[in-house]
């Protein structure tokens, strides 16, 4: 396929974002916005100054901006505005489900109520589908650099609202907060109900991988790069159907990979792993779900029946209902059927 005709192809590709942190689709452009109806002083001029500062080595220099970019959204306006951009852009590149995570410990630490974030992304959440026809669902993360009791807190400021909340996860610093810390809550969450996911084998060791399979019986791994390491994790991931939502132009620009023609989403699909892709940060890693399809796809050669395979993935390794699935399948079906 030529570039363009790639793009075409991925972008009439009926396909779901499974790996995309809400408060990282935060745009430059609207971070003023909300900084301005805020009233909240950033420590940048322009939306060239805030771009510059978009040059990470490793994940924590990203979370530290991340987490400063966050401090603008204060009301549930706000959250509304950050998701409906979100889902443009994700029904844009022909997205038609997303599973998103959202940080509510990075928003309550500053003094917003659980209430008024999950209401205001709800909102965008149900306006979206209303609109758009996108439909979507929110997963809970809870930061691991942070304490095990400041997780359970989280969990119990989200009992009121667990209709709207499909699952929980771990995300932010790895290295040195391996999944078994969050090991009772976890449980706790699964005992309400809730699907469990963690952050594994991005920057941690295969070792944080098993750990996510074994202690906390994950529904997916996101990420899950580093498995690829332990052969024996490999063939169990294999053996499990255990989803992996891969990102790949995060881990291009979190120095994951050096050159994205090393990336390994090629040679998980040839291990059989049931890998998908996902754009993790779309605002501060230069690509949402199209560019992280189609730059992968000429980086690494991926082939029309891969590319179909990535989204047909994208939907059996979701949380819909298994009727809702094969219903989304079979229109990946149609659709490659006349293209």
């Amino acid at each position: 396929m030529t570039d363009t005709a790639l793009e075409t192809f991925v972008r009439g590709l009926p396909k779901a974002e499974l790996h995309m942190h809400i408060e990282g689709s935060l745009e430059p452009e609207l971070m003023f916005e909300l900084a301005a109806r805020n009233g909240v002083t950033l420590p940048f001029k322009t939306v060239d100054e805030i771009r510059a500062a978009y040059a990470f080595s490793n994940l924590q220099d990203f979370l530290d901006i991340y987490y400063q970019g966050a401090g603008v959204l204060l009301t549930a306006a706000d959250f509304k505005d950050l998701a409906l951009a979100y889902f443009r852009r994700l029904a844009a590149d022909g997205g038609t489900h997303a599973e998103i995570f959202f940080d509510p410990q990075t928003h309550t630490d500053r003094g917003v109520a659980f209430e008024t974030v999950i209401d205001g992304l709800v909102q965008g959440m149900e306006e979206a589908e209303r609109t758009l026809g996108v439909t979507s669902k929110l997963i809970l993360c809870f930061l691991r650099h942070l304490d095990e009791a400041s997780a359970f807190a989280t969990l119990e400021q989200a009992k009121p609202h667990l209709s709207r909340i499909a699952g929980v996860g771990l995300d932010s610093s790895e290295v040195g907060h391996p999944p078994a810390k969050f090991a009772r809550v976890m449980q706790a969450a699964r005992d309400l109900g809730l699907k469990v996911v963690a952050h594994a084998g991005e920057e941690g060791p295969p070792a944080y991988v098993w750990e996510a399979v074994d202690i906390l019986a994950v529904d997916r791994i996101d990420h899950g790069n580093r498995a690829l390491e332990d052969d024996c994790l490999t063939a169990r991931l294999v053996q499990d159907g255990t989803t992996l939502t891969v990102c790949p132009l995060s881990n291009l620009k979190l120095c994951g990979v050096s050159d994205l023609k090393e990336h390994p989403l090629k040679r998980m699909l040839k291990l059989g792993l049931k890998a998908t892709v996902n754009s993790d940060d779309p605002a501060y890693f230069g690509g949402y779900l199209l560019e992280n399809y189609v730059q992968t796809a000429e980086a690494v050669g991926l082939t029309r029946d891969e590319l179909v395979t990535l989204a047909k993935n994208s939907f059996t390794g979701s949380f819909l209902e298994e009727a809702e699935k094969t219903e989304r399948v079979a229109a990946i079906d149609a659709y490659v059927a006349t293209h």
